[in-house]
């Protein structure tokens, strides 16, 4: 049964995995009724299954493809055509069977090193100052990381950053990542939470002791009225 619950970190909207998906296709077709628009999507199972149900299920309008530019959040290094990068995943899995137009897609410069390919991207950017994504999707790591936000991570709190930059992750390589000043300047934040594995994680964000250094996630306390968790049951069987 869906059901909404009130959090220091947002809404959480409990959901059927398919029920969730059909508020984030309602919310971006929202977006593209209004105007031109973008939206960064992220990296993971979750959102592959999304795009897979959005083209079988014709969920996304035509003026979605006529207005929205699509960014990714968070992005490994390594080239499109990889089976680790994230825009790679949504170009093949809802920007190319959609044909998506080149001039409506931005991905990160991967063909840089990491350092200059953040700057080139927090560059393109400059031109609005205070903003950042319309609509940023997220997901939510066991550990409670979001985008390339992980536990420890020298970026969280960190004064003076831009919207985008690149850090090292221990163990797993270069990333290209908004940062909290980012997240801050989106218009807003939708985070997709499935399955009892997160439970533990989305308890944390929403309800925990206060301590965003060893659960990034809680970053978004100081955005949840922007914040919406769209969670199943499983997930949500902790709060």
């Amino acid at each position: 049964m869906s059901s909404s619950l009130l959090t220091s970190a947002g809404e959480v909207l409990v959901r059927t995995r398919d029920e969730s998906f059909a508020e984030l296709a309602r919310r971006i077709n929202a977006l593209a009724a209004r105007g031109p628009a973008s939206v960064a999507l992220s990296g993971g199972s979750t959102p592959k299954a999304f795009y897979a149900w959005a083209v079988a299920n014709k969920a996304l309008t035509a003026q979605v493809w006529e207005r929205i530019t699509w960014h990714v959040s968070d992005e490994r290094c390594v080239p499109l055509a990889s089976d680790d990068s994230n825009f790679g995943h949504a170009a093949r899995g809802l920007l190319d069977p959609l044909q998506v137009p080149s001039a409506r897609r931005c991905p990160w410069p991967v063909e840089l090193a990491p350092a200059a390919a953040a700057e080139a991207y927090e560059a393109s950017w400059r031109a609005q100052p205070g903003k950042a994504y319309d609509l940023c999707v997220l997901g939510l790591g066991d550990d409670s990381h979001i985008a390339s936000l992980w536990p420890r991570c020298p970026l969280i709190g960190a004064p003076g950053l831009p919207r985008f930059v690149a850090t090292e992750w221990p163990g797993r390589g270069w990333r290209l990542t908004i940062t909290e000043v980012g997240l801050a300047q989106c218009g807003a934040v939708v985070v997709l939470v499935n399955g009892r594995s997160k439970a533990p994680a989305l308890l944390s964000v929403c309800a925990g002791e206060y301590d965003p250094a060893q659960h990034p996630g809680q970053v978004l306390r100081a955005l949840a009225h922007k914040v919406t968790w769209l969670a199943d049951a499983d997930a949500a069987s902790s709060l």
